[in-house]
């Protein structure tokens, strides 16, 4: 039975049960936290609110949540390994570089033809992620992770793609690509990576849900790659019931099997500072649960079957994890 690696460790991947394809568990900005958080911030709170999100999502019948948290995102394995241990869900974690036109000064200066020529470091950086684990320790990331968010993709953002293509290629992990809905940037990466070599069975177009154009998300998935369902709760992306409509007009053309769902969720995110608790409350389902208490049976509603359900929840990810 093949494997993935989870930050406990060595999962089967058919035992992955329920998954929501793209959650946080944090999403931060270090220096923001250290230097103003002084007022919002409480470490050991926030763990434990996140240790309570989590067994009520397991209860709810979710097992595993794959989070995309990479660099620029506020990964910090620690922390997160501190939860897993108190939680029954399987949290599956992931490496790459979440930057939407310029690099880090980190990747900037180094690599191929920069100030510093060396061998691309950001493909060397994804590998040991993958294969080695995340820093000290021992967690190996299980997928990689880009954004492809402008109409033409920057120098910068080419280059992350790219070098998450030459990983994928190297060990075979799968990648989650942040796309823009509204631009339809889910071409540029079904192009990037077709180039590359990547095999776009794959491949997850995140927030590909966030558009209802159906001939754009068919194209893709006639393509091969995964459509990411997974912003439902965002509401200032795409109404909930639209999402509904399009992920029911996808299941009914045969496309269940193209499919995963999530909501892009968090425990906390720092973006909107100390007024987080505000934002959930103007978006109350931003949250983990919402797809298990309100979004499966509103697809069931609108025609979807249960094994279609089953095949975008289980079978997918199982898919997409197995090497």
């Amino acid at each position: 039975m093949p494997t993935v690696e989870s930050v406990r460790g060595p999962v089967e991947t058919g035992s992955l049960g329920r998954t929501l394809m793209h959650e946080h568990v944090f999403v931060l900005s270090t220096e923001h936290v250290q230097n103003y958080g002084s007022e919002w911030w409480d470490e050991e709170a926030r763990v434990a609110d996140a240790i309570a999100r989590l067994r009520s999502l397991h209860a709810k019948g979710i097992s595993t949540i794959a989070d995309p948290t990479v660099l620029g995102l506020g990964r910090y394995l620690p922390r997160i390994q501190r939860i897993a241990a108190e939680v029954p869900v399987t949290i599956i974690v992931a490496t790459g570089l979440y930057a939407y036109t310029e690099l880090p000064h980190q990747y900037a200066y180094r690599g191929p033809g920069q100030l510093v020529d060396m061998p691309e470091p950001l493909v060397t950086d994804f590998v040991r992620d993958l294969t080695e684990g995340i820093a000290d320790t021992g967690v190996k990331a299980a997928f990689l992770k880009c954004c492809l968010e402008t109409r033409e993709p920057s120098p910068g953002a080419e280059r992350v793609a790219r070098a998450v293509a030459r990983a994928h290629s190297e060990t075979g992990a799968p990648i989650t690509v942040h796309t823009s809905g509204a631009r339809q940037t889910g071409r540029n990466a079904v192009r990037i990576f077709a180039e590359e070599g990547v095999d776009l069975a794959k491949v997850v177009i995140g927030h590909a849900g966030d558009s209802n154009d159906l001939d754009y998300l068919v194209e893709l998935a006639d393509q091969g790659v995964l459509l990411g369902m997974d912003r439902f709760g965002l509401e200032i992306y795409n109404p909930g019931a639209e999402r509904i409509k399009t992920v029911a007009a996808l299941a009914a053309r045969g496309y269940a099997a193209s499919m995963v769902l999530s909501h892009d969720a968090s425990c906390f995110i720092d973006w909107f500072g100390g007024a987080h608790d505000e934002v959930r409350a103007l978006l109350p389902g931003w949250q983990y649960e919402h797809i298990s208490d309100d979004v499966l049976p509103a697809l069931l509603a609108a025609g979807v079957t249960q094994p279609q359900l089953d095949t975008m929840l289980r079978e997918n990810p199982a898919r997409y994890f197995s090497r």
